[in-house]
């Protein structure tokens, strides 16, 4: 255990590094530091601790329903949150992210972008600290995360490096630079990383999906109007993906929904790198409560009646009928889990349910059902059964108010802490995105390995209970939401994952239109820098159209 002594001294040092300057401290503390005789006070143990606070900025970014989600779901056709009388207008923000007509004020812009530069100068901070090599090789993990994301959402990073000079701005790289930069310190981490280490650190595996991302969206990061995807990029992507799934470690999970539930650190054999919540422990939670909460119904919960919802975030019925939705259930699985080949075992029906509240995870349609099974109301007393029509201005008024929108659950609820503190862990990298990538790369490679990346496909749809595929082509750019393509494969496995912006954008859909959103500007192909950084950084440059 870290002494009290030892614990405020860290806190001052903490202090130093981000408000001070790399020389000699202008006020003392007893008495008169320099940066490296700070770094030897710390001591390994003492660097640790600014390690586990860089591990705990990821909850930040990655889990409520404002921050990197909304940008990566609400701005795609997987989500939307249409305006409910008085809820969820919030001066249009929500509706603007799904319609493509933000600017540079919008509040969740900044807030993403701020959090994950407190994580990228956090991680930063760790390498100032005399860090072992593998608390190096984490602290650089940490932050290839977060430039990454940035990276993808915004075009261009701000980077420090131990010895900067605070005072000054810090430098800013885009384009290839910014890519292989990343790469480069995934690359350089990845020898020291432990193969010990928990899936809620980083592990080898973790740097190496995080590696295979890079060299897939590279051609992307580059040229978003035209990615490109260069063969030996490609390579990589393989030869990453096939390492890991050649360890042997990770395997389908027979019940896709474990990998969502409360006990998913258990249940889950997919998890490669999860950041890690506690039931009822407020401490370093970033609550999965939210993304439940989201999306049902105020009543859809009757105990904790009316806050069982938030009665907001739907997907549009184009995306649900990518899964082919058609015919009749067909069995009940291991511990009444209906298996439904229609949608790939992936999107449970909405049957009555004898467990806690009637809600059960998937894609929730019509008629919904308490614990009981007694039909469940809105609180105007009329039945709830979401409809898929939502308003075209995604305004809702009159009667619909409450039920307009397939809701969807893919993180199941808490129910010792429905509200939160949640325990669900939050899923960041999954063994089936993996194998999906790899095959995306053989594709792009012109699929000539074995096996074939629809093999592949296939094995992971057999372990979901869906029918093979006969072909599968990358993307038909006439039609985002055709069923046949593995961009709705990934759909299908990943939704509301917070990879769907992304993979419209490397499969050159983005700008293509979908239900409620018309627009085409290719501003959109990156979100502006907020106006704040620009402010703060002159080294910023605001992106072409803002």
């Amino acid at each position: 255990m870290i002494p009290f002594k030892k614990i405020t001294q860290l806190l001052l040092l903490t202090l130093i590094v981000v408000m001070g300057s790399c020389t000699k401290l202008n006020e003392t503390f007893n008495s008169s530091l320099t940066s490296s005789q700070a770094a030897s006070s710390l001591g390994v143990a003492g660097t640790g601790l600014l390690l586990q606070a860089a591990y705990a900025d990821i909850a930040g970014p990655f889990h409520s329903q404002d921050q990197l989600f909304s940008l990566e779901e609400n701005t795609s056709d997987e989500s939307l949150v249409p305006t409910r009388g008085g809820d969820w207008d919030d001066n249009g923000v929500w509706r603007v992210l799904h319609a493509q007509t933000w600017n540079a004020d919008h509040g969740q812009l900044l807030s993403v972008y701020n959090n994950l530069n407190k994580l990228n100068f956090d991680a930063t901070n760790v390498l100032a600290f005399n860090p072992t090599p593998a608390q190096t090789a984490e602290a650089k993990f940490l932050r290839a995360l977060s430039l990454y994301y940035l990276l993808d959402l915004y075009g261009q990073y701000p980077i420090r490096n131990p010895g900067d000079n605070l005072l000054n701005p810090p430098d800013v790289k885009s384009g290839v630079a910014a890519v292989d930069f990343i790469i480069s310190e995934l690359t350089a981490s990845l020898p020291n990383i432990k193969a010990t280490n928990p899936i809620t650190q980083a592990t080898p595996d973790a740097v190496k999906v995080l590696l295979m991302k890079c060299y897939l969206q590279k051609g992307t990061f580059v040229n978003r109007a035209a990615p490109t995807f260069a063969a030996a990029d490609m390579q990589q992507v393989i030869s990453l993906g096939n390492a890991i799934i050649a360890s042997g470690k990770y395997s389908y999970t027979p019940n896709y929904f474990d990998n969502f539930t409360v006990d998913n650190d258990v249940k889950s054999k997919e998890g490669i790198f999860t950041y890690m919540n506690t039931t009822g422990v407020s401490t370093n939670n970033g609550n999965m409560a939210g993304r439940w909460n989201m999306t049902l119904h105020y009543n859809s919960y009757t105990p904790n009646n009316p806050n069982a919802g938030w009665n907001g975030f739907s997907t549009i019925s184009d995306f649900y009928n990518s899964f082919n939705v058609t015919g009749a259930p067909t069995a009940f699985g291991p511990n009444d889990t209906l298996l439904d080949t229609r949608l790939g075992g992936r999107v449970l029906s909405n049957l009555n349910s004898t467990k806690t509240s009637g809600i059960r995870p998937g894609f929730l349609v019509g008629q919904q059902f308490n614990e009981n099974g007694i039909p469940s109301k809105d609180r105007k007393g009329a039945p709830l059964a979401y409809t898929p029509q939502i308003a075209a201005n995604m305004i809702e008024t009159g009667s619909n108010l409450e039920v307009t929108g397939i809701r969807v659950v893919k993180y199941t609820p808490d129910y010792n802490a429905y509200g939160g503190p949640a325990g669900n862990d939050l899923m960041i990298f999954r063994y089936a995105d993996v194998v999906l990538m790899v095959a995306e790369a053989k594709l792009r490679s012109g699929d000539v390995s074995s096996p074939t990346a629809l093999a592949m496909v296939n094995d992971l749809r057999t372990a979901r209970g869906a029918a093979p595929l006969l072909t599968m082509p990358l993307v038909n750019t006439a039609s985002v939401e055709d069923p046949n393509t593995l961009l709705a494969e990934r759909g299908r496995e990943l939704y509301w994952e917070s990879y769907r912006r992304t993979d419209l954008l490397r499969f050159g859909v983005y700008l293509k239109p979908w239900q409620y959103k018309t627009s085409t500007d290719p501003k959109n192909l990156v979100f502006p820098v907020p106006n704040q950084a620009l402010a703060a950084n002159p080294n910023l440059k605001q992106n072409p159209g803002y």
